[in-house]
């Protein structure tokens, strides 16, 4: 879906339209006298969107009635953006005119962004699409608040979103580690940063044992993808890093998965390595001024000839034997290695972001994100939290003290894979912690990576959660 801006003097009477306004205006919107009762009506009814069949055109419009906004009605905007979406394809609109008469960018960008979202489809592999595809191709926008700089840098978010959640939505038959590799490399030709990837060979030099561990049961070899983008003008020093889990299927590997509501969903258990993609797609494509790495380790897990077996012990990238106790602790093990491998960077602050947990998702559900840090992040964490409340991918800090790690010491090596039934997301991160030493956060986006119904402009399927997240962050990010 493409948006451009248009000049105030240009007319929309003969386009659908949307109109946004506010409660002091509502009553000079362009629109006929009973047209105008008819608005009165349903704003004293508290319809959020009103909509007017004008027989040649249709025409929508919401009433603003708050004067000062908080987060969560910018969410409320994106939900509306979803709902107007519905109108539209339910009267096969391809293009729209959103005519601003609010003079808010607080209202108009998100329901913008609620409207392109909503407007995603994965039917890549559906013969035939004609019914079912959405009809919206063009949204033109008129607005004095707005400039082109505002509507380039919603589309370039909007497109990393949609990027990440194509990711997350095409099957392992397609989206090997190598091909997730190569698609990492279109995104970077498309928006500016660079890739460098590393192949199994060089993994092996650098003894990156987890990941090398892991991929022992797969017939496909992993990739470890760097990404990097550095302008000229980055305000920082040392580069912030990202690290993205991305195993691309996850089968449990010897602790095999039941099928039914787990091992089915598990191409998604590389949407940890997808936002990380999208993220460098639009802080590059918005040229913000920061330099930001994006590691991203990748293979399949599977129970393979040479598959990793529970009692083995690895040697990982950094020196520490990891005792295997459950091979479908798969992740922490790719994850360890990368972080390891960011200390090289000298990094300000590292976060990952992960499918880690079941934990993870049966504490909060697909309503947020868990998050925990080592001390040196607290400030970090707070612009997190702040960034989660914006994008409403919010931020849920979980407890990380020093008791939890006690559940991962091994009585043969220097760490067990897991722990206990107890606090499951907490001693994964805990897990974690031993392969870092710079300010760290540590994501768990389990519960909201994937989802199985429709959740307004989320979609179904891949959700792209944590892209808009770390955009925000290194937007408005504070050294």
């Amino acid at each position: 879906m493409n948006i451009d801006l248009l000049t105030p003097n240009i007319s929309v009477e003969t386009k659908n339209v949307f109109y946004l306004t506010s409660i002091k205006n509502y009553k000079n919107l362009p629109l006929a006298e009973n047209e105008i009762q008819y608005l009165i009506e349903q704003v004293e009814n508290e319809s959020s969107l009103i909509e007017i069949n004008q027989y040649t055109r249709k025409v929508f419009v919401h009433v603003n009635s708050k004067e000062e906004l908080e987060y969560k009605d910018y969410e409320k905007m994106r939900k509306l953006g979803n709902s107007l979406h519905s109108k539209v394809q339910e009267s096969k609109i391809s293009e729209l005119a959103v005519v601003d008469f609010s003079m808010s960018k607080e209202l108009t960008l998100p329901i913008l962004e609620g409207l392109s979202l909503s407007n995603y489809q994965f039917i890549k592999y559906l013969k035939e699409t004609k019914k079912i595809k959405h009809s919206l191709s063009k949204v033109h926008v008129q607005s004095d608040v707005l400039d082109e700089k505002d509507i380039e840098e919603l589309q370039a978010v909007c497109e990393a979103v949609k990027h990440a959640r194509n990711l997350v939505n095409e099957p392992l038959s397609y989206l090997t580690a190598q091909k997730l590799s190569e698609e990492i490399k279109r995104m970077a030709d498309e928006s500016g940063f660079r890739v460098e990837v590393f192949e199994k060979t060089k993994i092996q030099s650098l003894k990156m044992g987890g990941l090398l561990a892991v991929n022992k049961g797969s017939i496909d070899e992993p990739t470890f993808s760097i990404l990097e983008w550095k302008p000229e003008d980055a305000k920082n020093t040392n580069p912030i890093v990202f690290v993205g889990k991305g195993i691309v299927y996850d089968t449990g590997g010897l602790s095999l998965k039941p099928t039914k509501d787990s091992m089915d969903l598990m191409k998604s258990d590389m949407g940890g390595a997808a936002s990380v993609a999208g993220a460098l797609y639009a802080i590059a494509k918005a040229k913000l001024p920061v330099h930001v790495i994006g590691l991203i380790p990748a293979t399949d897990n599977r129970p393979g000839g040479n598959a990793y077996a529970p009692g083995d012990i690895i040697q990982m990238y950094n020196g520490l034997n990891v005792e295997v106790l459950n091979t479908d602790a798969e992740g922490r093990l790719i994850l360890a290695d990368a972080l390891s491998y960011a200390k090289k960077y000298e990094p300000e602050f590292v976060v990952d972001l992960a499918t880690l947990t079941g934990a993870a998702a049966v504490a909060i559900g697909k309503y947020g994100v868990v998050a925990m840090g080592n001390e040196e992040s607290a400030d970090k964490m707070e612009q997190l939290k702040n960034s989660g409340n914006k994008t409403y991918e919010r931020v849920v800090e979980f407890p990380f003290w020093e008791e939890y790690g006690e559940l991962i010491k091994s009585d043969i090596a220097d760490l067990k894979n897991i722990g206990g039934r107890d606090g499951g997301a907490i001693t994964a991160g805990k897990f974690l912690e031993h392969f870092t030493d710079y300010p760290w956060v540590h994501i768990d986006i389990a519960g909201p990576a994937f989802l199985g119904a429709t959740d307004n402009y989320r979609g179904k399927g891949g959700t792209g959660v944590g892209v808009r997240l770390l955009y925000d962050f290194i937007k408005n990010y504070q050294s």
